[in-house]
């Protein structure tokens, strides 16, 4: 018996399934998110920093600030300094828009495109290392019951 089953039922409570999901998914987050926090590391970028470059980089033209903040994995609720830190880095531009003065569009820079070409390599061997063994089938089964999962509470 796993040792966190058995200290469910020394204190004499027996948990719901989906307090038990919820918290695998919280450990298995966990352990996966510091194999990747090892790899960004090596180019001194978090995780939430990585996150607004990717993003960028799949919208060359530029995005609001606040689409980068509605799109981004975890919610930071201080968007404007985060990419205050990446623009003094050099790896996003920043600039107001002509025809609504009020909306500020956010480019990542060549420099930001290299940054991401660097860690490219290393992150998907860090994916593929921690997760190819679960197989495609299984991969595609976990990822439609997590998008499943996040639709039913979003």
């Amino acid at each position: 018996m796993k040792a966190s089953a058995q200290s469910e039922k020394k204190r004499g409570r027996e948990g719901c399934p989906e307090e038990a999901a919820f918290l695998d998914l919280l450990r298995t987050t966990d352990i996966l998110s510091r194999g990747l926090i090892q790899v960004l590391k090596t180019e001194d970028i978090s995780a939430t920093q990585y996150n607004v470059l990717r993003i960028l980089r799949g919208a060359p033209e530029g995005l609001p600030c606040g689409e980068i903040a509605s799109r981004m994995i975890t919610r930071d609720p201080d968007i404007t300094r985060l990419l205050d830190r990446l623009e003094k880095r050099g790896v996003i531009s920043r600039c107001r828009e002509t025809k609504d003065r009020r909306m500020v569009m956010a480019r990542i820079t060549p420099e930001g495109l290299k940054v991401l070409a660097r860690l490219d390599e290393p992150v998907q061997a860090g994916h593929r290392k921690q997760l190819g063994h679960l197989g495609r089938e299984r991969l595609r089964a976990l990822s439609e019951l997590l998008r499943i999962a996040r639709r039913e509470v979003a």
